[in-house]
């Protein structure tokens, strides 16, 4: 088996996943959610000590599983330096204590990977990656060969609703509750633009609807429930209309012959991008995979079952060179 960590934000998780059958016979995660919600986003101080607490606890639990444990596996990148550190200080020290091999995993890839937890995966893919500051659109080949067809060139899909979501007061994380918001909302009552509209390049950019977020909501004052759900609701349709848009021209020059489109990270969970990726699926002749709601956020069993690939190559790290970074490293 291969015991795996992330710690690269808010969510501290381990999981337990057989090398061979890919089963995870143990997951749990502790959310730092309503720690942080009172300070409108993540404090990565407060973090650190928090996955401090929470990681040993969890560690605690997997203790009947050591004897079967093959290599330590952790996210080292991308992430939040003083968290990162905390999940890869542990993996050290378990590598050293169980005298087994480490698996440094990219988060991104981590993602990608929780496309097929407990299942067999199938290449190639477009996907598209929505997760914490990334959003990205991917040509996966396999689980270790990619290449970025169209990136953000600021603001990511996700955070951009988390701002959204601070600018209105409604609370952390954003996400969820901007979308539960416009569920209730008139989508057409403010027209705005939806970004890179005339633009042939294959980009994404959130920055510019933002800004016509926060200058709605100085015209209006204050705001009464109703505005903030027709807000929510105006600005969710042109978020999602712009990724459509730009995704449209990834798939008219790159598809090629593939026949799968994906999405991954925690702003998948989102329904109403799911319904609206169904649809352009439909209009191209691709499938649409989903990761599973539960493995959509951060969680250890995705970083498992990248890590299962990993080990099966040999592809393993020194301890010495275990090393976190904010950023994904070039290469």
């Amino acid at each position: 088996m291969i015991l795996s960590i992330e710690s690269s934000c808010d969510d501290s998780s381990i999981a337990i996943t057989e090398i061979e059958t890919k089963k995870v016979v143990y997951h749990k995660k502790i959310s730092q959610d309503s720690e942080h919600s009172k300070y409108g986003g993540v404090v990565p101080e407060l973090a650190a000590r928090l996955h401090s607490e929470a990681l040993p606890k969890i560690l605690e639990e997997c203790k009947p599983y050591f004897e079967a444990i093959r290599a330590i596996a952790v996210t080292n990148e991308p992430g939040l330096s003083v968290t990162l550190v905390e999940g890869a200080t542990m993996a050290k020290a378990l590598s050293i204590s169980l005298h087994k091999p480490l698996i440094a995993v990219n988060h991104l890839k981590g993602h990608i990977a929780s496309l097929f937890i407990e299942e067999d995966a199938v290449f190639p893919m477009i996907t598209l990656l929505v997760s914490g500051g990334h959003t990205m659109v991917l040509k996966v080949e396999d689980f270790f060969r990619y290449e970025v067809l169209a990136s953000t060139l600021d603001d990511s899909f996700g955070e951009s609703f988390d701002k959204v979501a601070k600018m209105l007061s409604l609370g952390y994380p954003g996400g969820p509750i901007v979308e539960e918001y416009a569920k209730r909302g008139d989508s057409a009552r403010f027209d705005f633009t939806i970004p890179l509209y005339n633009s042939n390049r294959l980009a994404f950019s959130y920055s510019g609807l933002k800004n016509q977020v926060r200058l709605t909501i100085e015209s209006l004052g204050e705001l009464t429930k109703k505005e903030k759900e027709d807000i929510c609701a105006s600005f969710q349709r042109v978020a999602i209309a712009h990724l459509m848009h730009k995704i449209k021209k990834v798939l008219k020059t790159k598809k090629e012959d593939i026949k799968t489109f994906s999405i991954v990270g925690g702003a998948s969970a989102n329904l109403t991008l799911r319904e609206s990726l169904f649809g352009l699926c439909r209009e191209f002749g691709m499938d649409l995979k989903l990761a599973k709601l539960e493995f959509c956020s951060d969680n250890a069993a995705m970083i498992g079952r990248y890590a299962i690939e990993a080990y099966k190559m040999g592809y393993f790290t020194n301890i010495e060179d275990l090393k976190v970074s904010p950023k994904v490293k070039e290469g």
